[in-house]
């Protein structure tokens, strides 16, 4: 750890550098000098500042929820696939075609529409004509198009905290950039949340009056098979050997979760939206039948479980209990009221006469 910190500071020169870079960019677009395309129709974009690990897929997906009777697109960047230019997803895509959320977002919502595109601008032009409106997914830092509305997220732990700019630490964009938002998110917040904590958040945002500062919390759904239609409560793997396998950038609350059901958790990390090796899988699997308990069990995230549900890995991994864990946003009462009443109202009143 102390070594980490180190090469950190020995980064720093490189993130002032970046940080002059970023700012200036920011200044070519808010001064007109790079030019911003505004669409007619309803663009919500989610966005954080940080690398990964806020909690931008399962926003979306309330997103997607609320505003069902809608007809929706949902255009990410892909990352992570090994594919170029515009796609649609469909019944044939994978996450190497399109990248792991998107597909989880295409397999989740029957009737919306889920494609990608590094050129935004050039994805929303193919969607508009036939579509309500459009939810960019981690758009924020792609200033080429103008959102209607911008959500951006902050991790409720994070805030407070020094943070520094890539490459020493994880921001990707200057803390200012945080005035451009409509909603600023603070995202897994604990349960309950005290007031004086809540302040705290709004003290380190310092909204302008026409920002509002809500809070979001992680809500754990059942266990889901990864190749069977079987469910299991949480409660059911009570002092279980675990055995976790996650590619995501923020493992720290769903092994916090975990942690409320049993002490024994063996936990394989990789990177975020890491591609995942027959070796690395063979070798997880090994582990997990050298395992001494009787009763064991595989964990991944929902994310994860799109690139293991590779024809690969099936043949490794289908005779073992393969679970993976949902996860759902959930605003606290009040703030609930306003995001929603917010949302609706703004697609509402930005939606085209067709």
């Amino acid at each position: 750890m102390m070594l980490f910190n180190y090469l950190r500071l020995l980064l720093l020169p490189f993130s002032l550098i970046y940080g002059m870079a970023i700012t200036l960019r920011k200044k070519l677009y808010d001064w007109g000098l790079m030019p911003s395309v505004k669409f007619e129709l309803p663009v919500i974009c989610v966005g954080n500042l940080a690398v990964g690990g806020s909690g931008k897929t399962p926003t979306t997906e309330y997103l997607v929820r609320l505003l069902a009777n809608y007809k929706i697109a949902i255009l990410s960047r892909g990352y992570g696939r090994k594919t170029k230019g515009f796609k649609l997803a469909d019944h044939d895509a994978t996450a190497e075609s399109i990248g792991d959320e998107p597909l989880q977002y295409y397999q989740k919502f029957e009737g919306v529409t889920v494609a990608v595109c590094e050129d935004r601008v050039k994805g929303i032009e193919k969607l508009k004509e036939n579509h309500d409106l459009i939810i960019l997914d981690d758009a924020f830092q792609h200033r080429r198009v103008k959102a209607g509305l911008n959500i951006l997220l902050f991790e409720f732990r994070k805030l407070g905290t020094l943070q520094f700019l890539l490459p020493a630490g994880n921001l990707r964009d200057v803390f200012s950039s945080r005035k451009r938002a409509e909603v600023l998110l603070v995202t897994k917040s604990p349960v309950p949340l005290l007031h004086v904590a809540q302040q705290a958040s709004v003290n380190e945002l310092q909204p302008n009056n026409t920002q509002k500062v809500l809070h979001s919390y992680l809500k754990y759904g059942n266990l889901k098979h990864l190749y069977l239609p079987e469910n299991r409560s949480l409660a059911s793997i009570k002092d279980f050997e675990v055995y976790l396998l996650t590619g995501i950038a923020n493992p720290d609350p769903l092994i916090e979760e975990l942690e409320k059901y049993t002490k024994t958790i063996k936990h394989e990390k990789f990177p975020d939206h890491y591609a995942f090796k027959t070796d690395d899988i063979k070798k997880f699997k090994s582990a997990f039948e050298s395992g001494n308990e009787k009763e064991k069990i595989i964990i991944t995230t929902e994310k994860d479980s799109k690139r293991l549900n590779a024809a690969g890995f099936k043949d490794l991994l289908v005779n073992l209990p393969v679970y993976f864990l949902p996860i759902e946003v959930e605003l606290f009462e009040e703030d609930k009221i306003t995001f929603d009443e917010l949302i609706l109202n703004y697609v509402k009143s930005n939606r085209r006469n067709r």
